[in-house]
């Protein structure tokens, strides 16, 4: 019931093999590019297609002499095709090939996390419909306030992924991007049509302009929006750790037959899931920083912000999958506890319903400010002797002579503190 996290796709996205086949993708497009313009002929672009390819291995091996991961990967491409391999690259720069073929990656990654977000939204919304009306109390501050439902509870989680589901559509689009624009940006050496050719057959858009690069804005945006769905998942997976403690005990964690809580209390039933996200979202919030200090460079380019990237943008694209899958299967198997909620929504012996009490009795006519003394002074009383709310206010000549008793027995009626629940369900489409 606890799965491991098995799934190869978001690691294959950043493996040498896609990368170099997303860079090859790129220069045979360029070239396919350049022979509509008649710059290539017929019999080499023929022979590009079919020989292009490379060997992950050999071009580790030329790198290690000539430290340059472009060049390298050229150079291999070139011996796989032969004396027409000098066509290949011509006009182009490197960051012309990694900036266009990093947007297919990252654009790949996003589309498995925002399948992702999709998964946590379908379960959290299964349990807002099963716990529609299941009576909780709400807190404020950590304290008891009013009562809510579960349902209204896991519908807020449900809303708040639809935010983050949109904040990753539109960084789909911002890093949509490519350029082949040359070594300054300016088109000097290649045509304009090559990238708009390359770029479409990627389903890219391309840059309005470039320097030698992208502007890493694009980038650091990208990134801000995987930051901001880790803290949405660390608010959710904090809440549920909150409501596992020991003295609320509302919901817990699934917990495996054969699970070990501790190495020291066999009792233990710890929130390890929780804890886990939580602590990773600090990391993907980090490399957010990171991003951000990689948008000021140097002129028309430096390369401070590719060491940077090879590490942020995987850790954070992979780091974040993990992340949601693991959420989207706490909230499936989470264990929820109606009579605990239910006993905890009686620990304070009726003082949930005090606004009730206050607001009808300004409607009464009371001014705001004897009702809040009156409705104060039991509610104290009860809080700090812990006797039973509504029979002190029963007690209370000022409030019963505005109120009647069956109006009061009304007022501590919980399902005074639905009736807008359906309403709320329906506009989140639930």
């Amino acid at each position: 019931m606890v799965p491991r996290y098995t799934r190869p796709e978001m690691g294959a996205i950043w493996e040498d093999k896609n990368k170099y086949r997303t860079w090859l993708r790129v220069e045979v497009l360029a070239c396919e590019a350049m022979h509509r313009l008649g710059q290539i002929p017929d019999a080499d672009l023929k022979r590009i297609r079919k020989r292009a390819d490379f060997s992950v291995a050999r071009i580790a091996e030329i790198e290690a002499e000539v430290d340059h991961d472009v060049i390298a990967f050229l150079t291999n491409v070139a011996e796989h095709v032969g004396p027409s391999a000098r066509f290949i690259h011509k006009g182009l720069t490197s960051s012309d090939v990694l900036d266009t073929a990093l947007a297919v990656q990252m654009v790949q990654a996003i589309d498995i996390l925002i399948r992702d977000v999709k998964g946590v939204r379908k379960a959290a919304a299964a349990q807002a419909r099963k716990h529609k009306y299941t009576p909780m109390i709400g807190r404020t501050h950590g304290i008891h306030a009013e009562p809510i439902t579960f349902g209204l509870k896991m519908a807020l989680m449900v809303d708040e992924f639809g935010r983050a589901l949109e904040r990753l559509e539109r960084a789909r689009e911002v890093v949509r991007v490519g350029q082949l624009s040359g070594a300054v940006g300016t088109h000097a050496h290649l045509d304009p049509s090559v990238e708009a050719y390359v770029c479409r057959k990627l389903k890219l858009k391309p840059a309005a302009l470039s320097t030698q690069i992208l502007q890493r804005d694009r980038h650091a945006e990208y990134v801000t929006a995987l930051a901001l769905v880790a803290s949405s998942i660390e608010r959710w997976a904090q809440e549920f750790r909150h409501l596992q403690r020991t003295e609320v005990h509302e919901v817990e964690e699934f917990f495996g037959k054969g699970q070990k809580g501790s190495s020291a209390m066999p009792h233990k039933k710890n929130p390890i899931i929780g804890e886990r996200l939580c602590g990773m979202a600090r990391l993907v919030r980090g490399y957010a920083l990171a991003a951000m200090e990689n948008v000021p460079l140097w002129h028309e380019r430096d390369i401070s912000h590719s060491s940077a990237e090879r590490v942020l943008l995987p850790d954070a694209t992979i780091a974040l999958d993990y992340m949601l899958v693991k959420l989207e299967h706490l909230v499936k198997t989470l264990r929820v506890f109606p009579k605990n909620m239910k006993a905890n929504l009686d620990l304070t012996h009726g003082l949930i319903h005090s606004q009730q009490v206050l607001l009808l009795l300004t409607e009464k006519g009371v001014s705001r400010e004897d009702a809040y003394r009156w409705v104060q002074r039991n509610a104290m009383r009860a809080w700090e002797q812990g006797e039973d709310f509504k029979a002190l206010l029963q007690g209370d000549a000022d409030v019963m002579k505005k109120i009647s008793e069956e109006e009061l027995n009304k007022l501590f009626d919980l399902k005074q503190h639905f009736r807008q629940v359906d309403k709320t369900f329906k506009k989140l489409g639930l």
